[in-house]
């Protein structure tokens, strides 16, 4: 699992970026797919889902997760979800012990948040960032009494700006926010395509926000194979499904 300098230091907090390395799903799948929302044996996943909780000193029921939707909707976390609860969100905050906050991704940036007494997590593709997920997290950590300037941010492993090619009416779109998003844009080998830096949108979003700190874990989730999943190398091949990387956070007890 791969942690985060700016996390490690935060007092009363665990936290990782787990690969896809030391589980128990086979093929397309192998090995740590912890993604409910995969054709993967449901056991399975299961049982990898444990095994990631136990690395963080945990049991499997601590953990909650989100049907994700690329939208900018947060939701408090006070307790493990039981079946039916409403999951449709891509942000997660908890000032609660014990409980551990979950983001799903396989080629999206997942960004873990702790603050002076709570935790988020959010789940941020290009539209979910585009769309304000960020933001949406910090003000939620901000009812729970937390102050911006007491929070610190890690964006994990995303694809990488070389792996993301992109179409100009894509470009467009965020040119159409604010001209100077076209720094998040470099020429591609191809005629009518860019290539698209997540991670760096993903950043310039977090510094209006005045965080004490963030970092970015630079890490290319679609060229590095053996530790990633990633859903653009998965079509690229036409491969039928692909796993889901698991990132997660946690007040201690």
């Amino acid at each position: 699992m791969i942690t985060s300098r700016v996390l490690d230091r935060a007092s009363g907090v665990r936290h990782a970026f787990f690969s896809r390395r030391g589980g128990v799903s086979e093929g397309i799948y192998a090995s740590l797919n912890c993604g409910p929302g995969s054709d993967d044996d449901h056991l399975k996943v299961e049982r990898n889902r444990a095994r990631a909780m136990q690395m963080l000193g945990l049991s499997g029921d601590r953990l909650v997760t989100a049907y994700q939707v690329h939208s900018s909707r947060v939701a408090v976390v006070e307790g493990p979800w039981k079946d039916g609860a409403p999951s449709r969100f891509d942000g997660l905050v908890t000032a609660r012990k014990g409980v551990a906050l979950g983001v799903l991704t396989a080629d999206c940036a997942p960004v873990l948040f702790a603050g002076a007494g709570a935790v988020g997590a959010a789940h941020a593709g290009w539209r979910g960032a585009r769309a304000g997920i960020l933001e949406a997290t910090v003000d939620a950590m901000r009812r729970l009494g937390v102050g911006s300037g007491d929070v610190v941010a890690a964006i994990g492993p995303c694809i990488g700006q070389d792996s993301y090619g992109v179409g100009l009416e894509f470009m467009a779109d965020f040119l159409a926010d604010d001209p100077g998003n076209e720094k998040f844009f470099a020429a591609a080998g191809r005629d009518g395509q860019r290539l698209f830096d997540l991670a760096g949108y993903v950043l310039h979003r977090l510094a209006g926000l005045g965080l004490k700190a963030v970092e970015v874990l630079a890490f290319d989730s679609c060229r590095d194979e053996e530790r990633f999943f990633s859903y653009r190398r998965a079509r690229r091949r036409g491969e039928k499904d692909y796993g889901r990387c698991l990132s997660a956070i946690v007040l201690g007890d």
